[in-house]
């Protein structure tokens, strides 16, 4: 019989995709963006909601990548029982520059119901 007493305990454990660009760095012919995507890390009980840790790594652009480590914000119902989080921050420092991005992540278990 399967034990159905930690799916009801809020957070449950979950994941969330993410796929974002990053702002535009340098001018004339070195500018440039990144993109990355990526899945946040399970859910980490937080003031009464809960947040994700994400770490990435850019797709290579100009012969260089940037990486990202952080945790995103708590959960933003969005109604129907889903949510997402924002997530915001600068990339590495890499090739002397940075670049700051912001995105939300997607809605978890999207066909669940």
């Amino acid at each position: 019989m399967e034990n159905t007493e930690n799916k009801t305990c809020y957070p449950k454990q979950h994941n969330h995709e993410i796929t974002g660009s990053t702002s535009i760095s340098g001018c004339c012919e070195y500018a440039h963006n990144h993109r990355f995507a990526t899945v946040t890390g399970d859910a980490i009980p937080c003031e009464g909601s809960h947040v994700h840790e994400v770490k990435f790594k850019t797709d290579s652009c100009n012969g260089h990548h940037h990486e990202f480590c952080g945790t995103t914000e708590k959960a933003v119902d969005i109604g129907c029982g889903k949510h997402i989080h924002l997530l915001k921050g600068c990339t590495s420092y890499d090739a002397n520059h940075k670049h700051e991005f912001i995105v939300s992540t997607d809605m978890e278990n999207p066909i669940c119901k």
